[in-house]
């Protein structure tokens, strides 16, 4: 369109050609405006601009590149450029961590606040997580009514928060950089499609705050590595038994810990969530923060949750570093269960006293590589706590 042609350049980059030594371009196609050989670009992710020498495509170089034609830029200087990034003239589009945008769901599953997806917008993929949803459209009257989340074929306003900074701008001025895919991290489904409207700036006003005294420091003076061991599993699987033993057994070697269980969180902390599946991906999500943070105080972390779903306990996973998270799967048959059934929760759900027992009425979604599976019903919860603490020896986490 004249109005895309006519905006200054921008061009997300595909990949970096590189088939020898003596050359060196950046391959994508021109989303808007027009670039010529002696123009002076930016890489927006970096700031660092170089000028254009030639632009290569496969008909022979060209003099100059439009909107919607496919090329190869190279630079008259090397500098940093990777898959993803946005070479743009200026005025250069904004980068931001937090959007506000548009979506239309098309999942059968809801989507709800905390649970986090991955984003393709252009040619960058980054994680996104829902940090709320504002409205949701009523496509009759158009009238905007607030929502906790969205359901299939609805259309809302949604807050989106990204693990890294991304170079967008309006839907409305520019198609490529506005617009989106949001895709379960689990099933690989497409589940939305996006508009960005911008960027949600009273979140973009707040910066992490960085410490003098870091996670190394605090670990030192512990002694210890920090890690989170995540147990999961049915209600009355075994969990808090097991969590609780690994724990006796961490403090008599002097370690530092912190268990966090699902019942004892939910009387402070996350006393204002029930048991539907919105609340649920909000409670993990809170808790997986909360993990972050005892991690950064160099504490052997032992979490007891539930926790039914998949794309949650991916989430808490990457809120830790790479190696500080050990997700343990305490593998107890519903039928076990239901015999043990200490609190008399499945006997409550079976007579429709609970709702949205997992178990019953609500799904589980098993580990499907946890790195220690615990079968408890052939061995005793001492000996399991035991191959718990067996596994942080092997990985060197403790003496």
């Amino acid at each position: 369109p004249a109005t895309v042609a006519a905006q200054p350049f921008r061009m997300p980059v595909q990949y970096v050609n590189r088939p020898d030594l003596n050359f060196r371009g950046f391959s994508g196609t021109v989303a808007a405006g027009t670039v010529r050989p002696g123009d002076k670009i930016t890489n927006v992710q970096s700031r660092v601009a170089a000028t254009v020498t030639c632009i290569v495509t496969m008909d022979g170089d060209l003099p100059e590149a439009h909107a919607g034609t496919p090329v190869t830029i190279v630079l008259d200087t090397e500098i940093d450029v990777s898959r993803g990034d946005v070479l743009a003239m200026t005025p250069l589009p904004e980068t931001s961590d937090t959007l506000v945008a548009r979506l239309a769901w098309f999942d059968e599953t809801p989507l709800f606040r905390g649970r986090s997806y991955q984003m393709m917008l252009g040619t960058r993929i980054v994680t996104a997580t829902v940090s709320s949803v504002t409205h949701v459209l009523d496509v009759d009257t158009l009238d905007e009514n607030p929502a906790r989340d969205l359901k299939f074929n609805e259309i809302g306003l949604v807050n989106l928060s990204l693990a890294q900074a991304v170079t967008f701008e309006p839907y409305r001025h520019n198609r490529v950089l506005g617009g989106f895919i949001l895709i379960d991290r689990v099933t690989r489904n497409t589940v939305a499609a996006g508009m960005i409207e911008g960027t949600d700036r009273i979140a973009s006003d707040v910066h992490w705050h960085k410490a003098e005294v870091d996670k190394a420091a605090r670990s030192a003076l512990k002694n210890q590595q920090p890690v989170v061991l995540w147990f999961t599993g049915l209600s009355g699987a075994g969990k808090s038994t097991i969590a609780n033993l690994v724990e006796k057994r961490l403090h008599t070697l002097g370690r530092h810990t912190i268990l966090l269980d699902g019942d004892n969180v939910r009387h402070g902390l996350n006393r204002d969530l029930g048991f539907s599946e919105a609340d649920r991906v909000e409670n993990i999500r809170r808790v997986a923060e909360v993990s972050r943070l005892c991690v950064d105080a160099g504490l052997i972390v032992l979490v007891s949750f539930i926790s039914p779903y998949r794309a949650e306990r991916l989430l808490a996973r990457e809120r830790v570093a790479d190696g500080e998270f050990i997700e343990v799967f305490v593998d107890t048959p519903v039928a076990e269960c239901r015999k043990r059934d200490p609190k008399g929760l499945y006997a409550k759900a079976d007579a429709g006293q609970i709702k949205n027992f997992t178990g019953v009425d609500a799904p589980y979604e098993a580990p499907l590589s946890a790195e220690v599976h615990l079968r408890t019903v052939d061995e005793s919860a001492e000996s399991l706590a035991d191959q718990v603490v067996m596994e942080l020896r092997n990985r060197k986490l403790i003496d």
